[in-house]
């Protein structure tokens, strides 16, 4: 499996994709290259955008707070890919990266075309929600 399957693949989001689902995803998924500096992402904006990060690393600020910073194999943007809403946080590349990035429309269109993958993305968004239920207190 080449490189950048193996990256989708680790993605929550994917992991009950085939890898027929995952080239097809593979293939939707654009290689960009950002410099230092580069904000992808601005926190109460409507940018449908999802990204895994190749190399570099991405700070994740929240109301002007940095709250996570993240690497190679890690991931942003599942939410916006998934309902094209605003953003939670502002996401800044704080080294040259390499990422790859999926539109929401692109994906939506993949879904709408692909039926196995819009099942298995369902079931595993599905199962992240009542892994996140369960976790919470009432």
């Amino acid at each position: 499996m080449d490189d950048k399957l193996e990256l989708l693949q680790r993605v929550p989001l994917f992991a009950g994709v085939d890898r027929e689902g995952l080239e097809e995803i593979g293939r939707i998924a654009e290689e960009v290259e950002a410099p230092a500096g580069t904000d992808l992402t601005h926190e109460g904006r409507h940018e449908g955008y999802f990204f895994v990060i190749v190399s570099g690393s991405v700070r994740i600020d929240r109301g002007g707070q940095t709250i996570n910073t993240m690497g190679p194999g890690d991931f942003l943007g599942e939410i916006a890919l998934l309902d094209g809403g605003p953003r939670t946080a502002t996401a800044t590349t704080d080294a040259p990266s390499r990422l790859l990035k999926i539109t929401h429309q692109e994906f939506h269109q993949l879904l709408d075309t692909s039926p196995g993958v819009r099942t298995a993305v369902l079931e595993a968004a599905g199962a992240r929600f009542r892994a996140m239920d369960a976790e919470s207190v009432i």
